[in-house]
């Protein structure tokens, strides 16, 4: 039998042919407050044309002091629930890099605030690879009939474990959240969560990480490392993973749902930076064109990426019901995943940089 040991576990998963998840509602929500680069180049070395040179990002939003986790999740989450005209749903799920707390888990209290006691409640933590990760287990309770509904948020504030003060990061992250309706229904109609693509590779965990504040360090003595209690990632090797993996994933899944690349009308991407975006369109041999790219004006906001730049494109009309969408991410661990599925038809509200963005099936 060959060594299998170095080779990362991919885990496709699909759901079973007579039930499905269905999307039937989805919003958008983004902190008020604007860090333009501009703002960014008063107090650190770098200017605008730097960053957009090397990011294509030319602004994010911030959350306020004492805004955490919890907050734009519950925002994001009511919105969510009022585009789907639901008040209840079976569970929570919110996948975060940036809970309120280390313990409990963020969800039973999100799920409190929005009147949902009572709901199954969880926290799913895959890094930038979380919502897609989320989707996935909120399918599999619908497909396992644990559930009729689920509500799943991708929310973080990576500004709160970002040093400021770090121009290879502190451009980069924005803070956000977004959210969907997810509903029992039948595989062959729109809004059907398709098959999944699911892998990590442990072996690369110290590419993008917080070295403090978990057991591994307060199990540890000795005082804490300077700069350990921030987020930090190697650049250079995090680009290379990061294209290699979605790339790989997105083409997983495709073979999984019988599909090719130009069965695709929408490449939805974790939106990390506008370099590695438009370079795993180009290994997929997708014209720009399908790309859906809304980091520019967000930057990278983590779990919250997907779902938010789903809200805008659909606010702008980038996205059309019925149209063949794909969905890829990575981020630490190391993980990645991707999930295909149709567009449903959903009625046009507010744009998601208006304190939110709402829309419904």
């Amino acid at each position: 039998m060959p060594d299998t040991t170095d080779q990362p576990v991919s885990f496709p998963t699909q759901p079973r042919p007579d039930r499905a998840a269905v999307l039937c509602g989805l919003a958008g929500w983004l902190p008020p407050r604007i860090v333009t680069n501009e703002e960014l180049s008063q107090r650190l070395d770098t200017t605008d044309a730097w960053i957009r040179t090397r990011t294509g990002i030319g602004r994010r939003h911030i959350a306020d002091p004492g805004q955490a986790t919890s907050d734009l999740a519950v925002a994001a989450g009511r919105r969510a629930l009022a585009a789907a005209s639901r008040e209840h749903v079976d569970a929570v799920i919110v996948t975060t890099t940036t809970p309120d707390r280390s313990c409990p888990a963020t969800a039973p209290l999100v799920a409190s605030r929005l009147g949902l006691t009572g709901a199954a409640a969880f926290d799913v933590s895959a890094v930038c690879t979380g919502f897609i990760y989320g989707l996935a287990s909120a399918a599999s309770l619908i497909t396992a009939r644990v559930a009729d509904s689920v509500l799943l948020i991708g929310a973080d504030t990576y500004s709160t474990i970002v040093d400021p003060q770090d121009r290879t990061t502190a451009i980069i992250f924005g803070d956000g959240a977004g959210a969907v309706v997810l509903r029992a229904g039948d595989a062959g109609e729109p809004g059907a969560v398709g098959h999944f693509d699911l892998g990590s590779d442990g072996t690369g965990e110290e590419l993008i990480t917080v070295a403090a504040g978990g057991s591994r360090q307060r199990s540890t003595p000795g005082p804490v490392d300077p700069g350990d209690e921030h987020f930090a990632m190697r650049g250079k090797e995090v680009y290379r993973h990061a294209v290699t993996r979605m790339a790989a994933s997105a083409r997983a899944t495709l073979t999984l749902a019988d599909c090719k690349v130009d069965d695709i009308d929408r490449l939805v991407p974790h939106q990390a930076n506008l370099r590695i975006l438009r370079t795993v369109a180009d290994d997929l041999g997708l014209p720009a064109e399908r790309l859906v790219v809304n980091v520019d004006t967000v930057g990278n906001t983590g779990a919250a990426s997907i779902p938010l730049a789903l809200a805008d494109a659909d606010t702008k009309h980038t996205l059309q019901p019925g149209e063949r969408v794909l969905l890829t991410a990575f981020g630490g661990g190391l993980t990645w995943g991707s999930c295909l599925l149709t567009w449903p038809a959903l009625p046009r509200t507010r744009h998601p940089h208006d304190s939110g963005g709402t829309r419904a099936a």
